[in-house]
C-alpha cells in the first residue's frame, strides 16, 4: 500500500465521522484496486454512510475479493446497508461463489438467508438444491416465499414433490409464489393442484398466477377448470383464463368465451377473441363480426385478425 493509501486508511480510524467519510468518499473516487483492503476496513465502521459509500466503491471496483465482506454486510440491522449490499452482490457473484453462498445460507440471520435465497437465482444450479428445500417448511413464511420462488430459476428442475404442499400454504405470499413456481414443474399432480388453486383459493392472485402456470403446461387436463375461471369475480383472473385456454384449443368452451365478448374489462375481451380465433371454429365466425364494433380499439383490432385467422386457415385447408 502506497503512502497516500496509508494516509487515507489512517483517517478511516479517525473518531470523527467527517474524517472517515471524506476517507472513503476519496478511497471511492480513486477506484483502485489496491484500495480495497482499505474500504472492506470501512465496510466495519459504526456509520452507516461511511459503509454505504465502501459498498457502492467495491461494486464498482468489482474485485471478487470484497464479495465475502458484502455478503458479510447482509445481516446489516441498517436497511439501507442491507439494500445496498444486496444489489452489489446480485451484479458481482458469479458460479465460483456458489459454495460460499450456500455456506453462509446455513446462518440464523433472517435477512442474510433471504438474500441469499435471491441471489442463488442468478448461478441457477441445481448444486443449491439440497440446501433450499429446508426453507421450504421453514416456520417463516418469508423464507418460504423466498425459497418456492427460487426453485423457478433452477436449472433442469423438473421434479420437486416437497414444493406441491406450498400451494395449499395458509400465506397468500407463499401461495402465490408457489402458483407459479408449478408452471415450470412436471409432477404428476400438478395440473389438478394448479386447478384446485384456480377454482377453490380465496386470494384473486393465487388464482390468476394458477392460470398463468396453466398456460405454459398447455394440458387439456385444466379446461374444465379454466372454463369456470372465465366467470371468476376478479378481471385479471378471467383474463389469464383467456389467454391459457388461447394454448389449450377446446371447442367446449366456444359457449364461455362467447359470455367473455360482452365482459366489463376490455383487456378479458381482447383476450377472449384471441382464444376464439384460435379455435377456427364456424361458429365463432358470428360473435367475432360483432366484437368488430367492440367500444375497445384493440379488441375490434383482435377481433379482425381473427377472422382473418380463420378465413386464411379455411382457405390453406381446403388447398390441401
Amino acid at each position: 500500500m502506497n503512502d497516500d493509501l496509508k494516509d487515507w486508511l489512517e483517517m478511516l480510524r479517525s473518531p470523527d465521522v467527517n474524517d472517515r467519510l471524506v476517507a472513503v468518499k476519496t478511497l471511492q473516487h480513486l477506484g483502485d484496486e489496491e484500495t480495497t483492503d482499505a474500504l472492506i476496513i470501512a465496510l466495519k465502521d459504526e456509520h452507516a454512510a461511511v459503509q454505504k459509500i465502501a459498498i457502492s466503491a467495491l461494486w464498482e471496483i468489482a474485485e471478487p475479493v470484497g464479495i465475502p465482506a458484502l455478503i458479510e454486510c447482509l445481516n446489516s440491522t441498517d436497511t439501507d446497508v442491507r439494500t445496498e449490499a444486496a444489489s452489489a452482490l446480485n451484479d458481482l457473484v458469479t458460479q465460483n461463489d456458489l459454495l460460499l453462498l450456500l455456506d453462509k445460507l446455513q446462518s440464523h440471520d433472517l435477512n442474510t438467508q433471504l438474500n441469499i435465497l435471491v441471489l442463488l437465482r442468478k448461478i441457477h444450479d441445481i448444486q443449491s438444491l439440497p440446501d433450499i428445500l429446508p426453507f421450504l417448511t421453514s416456520k417463516t413464511p418469508e423464507l418460504r416465499e423466498a425459497a418456492i420462488t427460487t426453485l423457478r430459476y433452477i436449472n433442469q428442475l423438473e421434479k420437486c414433490p416437497q414444493a406441491l404442499d406450498l400451494i395449499f400454504d395458509e400465506s397468500a405470499l407463499v401461495r402465490r409464489a408457489a402458483a407459479l413456481t408449478l408452471g415450470h414443474l412436471q409432477d404428476t399432480q400438478v395440473i389438478t393442484i394448479l386447478a384446485q388453486a384456480l377454482t377453490n383459493d380465496s386470494d384473486w392472485q393465487v388464482r390468476r398466477n394458477a392460470a398463468k402456470s396453466l398456460a405454459i403446461h398447455e394440458n387439456q387436463q385444466a379446461t374444465s377448470a379454466l372454463e369456470i375461471a372465465l366467470s371468476d369475480e376478479h378481471w385479471q383472473v378471467r383474463k389469464s383464463a383467456a389467454q391459457a385456454l388461447q394454448t389449450i384449443p377446446d371447442i367446449r368452451v366456444i359457449p364461455r368465451l362467447i359470455q367473455a365478448l360482452t365482459d366489463e374489462y376490455a383487456d378479458v375481451r381482447k383476450e377472449a377473441v384471441i382464444a376464439l380465433g384460435n379455435l377456427a371454429h364456424p361458429d365463432v365466425i358470428n360473435p367475432l363480426q360483432q366484437a368488430l364494433d367492440d367500444p375497445d380499439k384493440e379488441v375490434s383490432i383482435q377481433a379482425q385478425r381473427a377472422i382473418q385467422k380463420i378465413k386464411t386457415d379455411r382457405i390453406v385447408s381446403r388447398e390441401q
